[in-house]
């Protein structure tokens, strides 16, 4: 009798990981039908953004040891990257804000750069890093410099989760980088086209069906 209810109970089980392999694949094929929908091409997924913004905090980690850096996000787009690089990092920090905007409702930047919003406190003297969602031609972050430094922090250094070199046109570099990227279209993980996609939890290459280039 135990024997049988043994092989009744694994039968059961089996039958049970048959049919959630079975949905975890269906939900895969619904999945990759909506990206397709959507016109995105998964280029980091969820895992690999968590793994590798765990290796960059640890080298802030270490690099900042008994100090107090001042992480400064641009918004809108690096915003949850900036949350996740915060929890990653084992120092006392503090964060601030900026909004700086150089792309309007378009694909490739404008080179004219305006400050929405500013600092709300004073960088004079302190360990600053920058934290960016995607370093691109360089126009918005090398202009962005030059106002930070007249403001004298004690030193300051660009993290940002995604480079694009090849677009560069302006002599700028990070010094924390997540991921080199190729010259596509990204949205996800708080970037965006025309504000949609931000909400991704993975980062995607959209197709330029979608933003008609």
């Amino acid at each position: 009798m135990m024997k049988d209810a043994e092989k009744g109970g694994f039968g059961y089980v089996v039958a049970w990981k048959s049919n959630r392999m079975g949905r975890n694949m269906l939900q895969a094929m619904l999945n990759e039908e909506r990206l397709n929908e959507m016109g995105i091409r998964v280029l980091y997924t969820e895992e690999e953004l968590r793994s590798r913004i765990v290796q960059l905090g640890g080298r802030i980690t270490a690099d900042y040891a008994g100090r107090r850096p001042m992480l400064v996000s641009v918004l809108r787009g690096s915003y949850i990257f900036m949350a996740d690089l915060t929890r990653a990092i084992s120092l006392d920090v503090t964060v601030d804000f900026m909004v700086v905007s150089s792309y309007g409702a378009g694909t490739v930047s404008s080179g004219q750069v305006e400050i929405k919003k500013d600092l709300s406190d004073s960088i004079e003297g302190r360990d600053l890093i920058i934290v960016e969602d995607i370093l691109d031609s360089g126009n918005t972050l090398y202009y962005l410099m030059d106002v930070l430094r007249a403001r004298k922090p004690a030193s300051i250094r660009i993290c940002t989760l995604m480079d694009k070199p090849e677009r560069r046109t302006k002599p700028i570099t990070a010094d924390y980088v997540g991921f080199v990227i190729p010259d596509a279209f990204i949205v996800g993980y708080g970037l965006d086209y025309d504000e949609r996609y931000r909400n991704l939890p993975y980062v995607g290459i959209l197709k330029p069906s979608v933003y008609g280039k």
